[in-house]
């Protein structure tokens, strides 16, 4: 007899001589979500000790097996969690990481005290950070501009699991007519492409599944912030705050772009990891 708990090891075992240094809860969130249960639970703790349905365990290898390819583990379960709030996520859609919650922080701490701003994401994505500051702040609207429709499948998805009253916009935020038709605004966040083009030869086989057009911040990394600051700028109220999230190391460089653009108390905050990992201004 095959227990759960003994294929959940033999499974384990296999993806973590991939190099996989957290193989044993890829697997048990692979085996609990084959099986039906929260692999944090009682009831799938005390059922790894039950005979292996055979069928249930044909399904979990071939799982383990795309894990073992590389396949992101998030897109394996289809759903993922950033700042408490459940996000579909799949093919074609940027995952949501524990890096993005430090840009949710930093507006959180700036807008905490204050009633109805109004909050535009750009490059949305999955709309986590737009459901983050829709949830921990009290505004009265939220725009989320994303271009890609592949992302927005998953972004629209996402709005109406969550009950959101987040106003997605299809766009390409870089283009002015795309800044001109959103509204004043108090807070813009935007967590943009921004890989370099020397980041993107040395990908980690899992980022590879990700959308390019989510990564690349052209062969500087800094494209996006050149052009999100000189279009969108002017649709920041006197006083407003625009804060990026950037990639390790990119923290002088795009605390030069907004100063340029004439940004206030320009600054930069690290993840919890201490890499600087989000850039913020005022608008003067």
């Amino acid at each position: 007899m095959v227990t759960y708990r003994q294929l959940l090891k033999t499974q384990a075992d296999l993806l973590e001589k991939e190099g996989n240094d957290n193989a044993y809860f890829d697997c048990s969130e692979l085996l609990g979500m084959s099986m039906g249960k929260d692999c944090r639970s009682g009831a799938f703790s005390s059922a790894l000790d039950d005979e292996a349905d055979g069928i249930l365990s044909k399904d979990f290898e071939k799982l383990c097996e795309r894990r073992r390819n590389g396949e992101p583990l998030q897109y394996l379960l289809g759903e993922w969690e950033f700042c408490g709030i459940p996000l579909k996520v799949g093919k074609g859609v940027l995952i949501p990481r524990q890096d993005t919650e430090t840009l949710v922080e930093l507006a959180v701490n700036k807008y905490k005290n204050t009633d109805g701003i109004v909050a535009v994401d750009l490059c949305s994505g999955s709309g986590c950070i737009a459901l983050a500051v829709e949830r921990f702040l009290k505004c009265s609207k939220v725009y989320a501009v994303e271009k890609s429709e592949a992302a927005a499948v998953h972004l629209r998805e996402n709005l109406k699991m969550n009950g959101s009253a987040v106003q997605l916009i299809m766009g390409d935020v870089l283009e002015y007519g795309c800044a001109e038709s959103i509204p004043e605004c108090d807070l813009i966040v935007c967590n943009p492409p921004y890989l370099t083009g020397e980041d993107m030869e040395r990908l980690q086989k899992e980022v590879t599944y990700e959308p390019v057009e989510a990564l690349f911040g052209g062969e500087d990394g800094l494209d996006f912030y050149r052009a999100v600051t000189r279009i969108w700028k002017n649709r920041l109220k006197t006083g407003g705050t625009l804060i990026y999230e950037i990639g390790m190391g990119q923290e002088d460089d795009v605390m030069q772009i907004m100063v340029q653009h004439g940004f206030e108390n320009v600054r930069c905050k690290p993840d919890p990891c201490g890499i600087m990992r989000c850039v913020m201004g005022t608008k003067k």
